[in-house]
């Protein structure tokens, strides 16, 4: 884990790979409550019988905005500001789904600081994030994410 005493301290690391997170499991308790916290009960996502019968390898799938969200747990695991009064998702240029996220898959982030630009009380950090699903040549999500942190 790659850890900074300040976010102007990440401007070194601009164009280099932070690091890799551990493993996280995507099991269906978590793509349930997700479904639960945001109405969408596609059956795709929560009806594991129908799931059986009629997806690509027999189990739901996670909702891409599920896979998307967990960018934030996955990040804890790749770098620390330590002397930060807040940080701020401050959204995406662009992300793509690029594979389906079984029930039960393990995932883990990429993470490479792509651009930081320094803004009144702190910086403004573009990653390239890749989200590799256990076993699969493809990632599951690619995006770049912008975050910002201040002193």
């Amino acid at each position: 884990m790659l850890i900074v005493a300040t976010p102007s301290d990440m401007k070194s690391h601009v164009g280099t790979l932070l690091g890799i997170s551990d493993w996280l499991t995507v099991d269906q308790d978590r793509i349930d409550k997700f479904a639960e916290a945001t109405g969408d009960h596609q059956s795709i996502h929560v009806d594991v019988a129908r799931a059986a019968r009629e997806m690509p390898g027999g189990k739901t799938i996670a909702h891409g905005f599920l896979t998307l969200s967990l960018l934030v747990v996955l990040m804890d695991g790749v770098y620390k500001i330590e002397k930060t009064s807040r940080g701020i998702n401050y959204g995406s240029n662009k992300v793509r789904f690029t594979s389906m996220v079984p029930s039960g898959s393990r995932i883990r982030l990429h993470q490479t600081l792509k651009a930081l630009e320094e803004v009144e009380g702190g910086v403004r950090m573009i990653f390239d994030c890749v989200v590799e699903l256990e076993g699969s040549t493809r990632p599951a999500l690619v995006s770049e994410t912008i975050i910002m942190a201040f002193d």
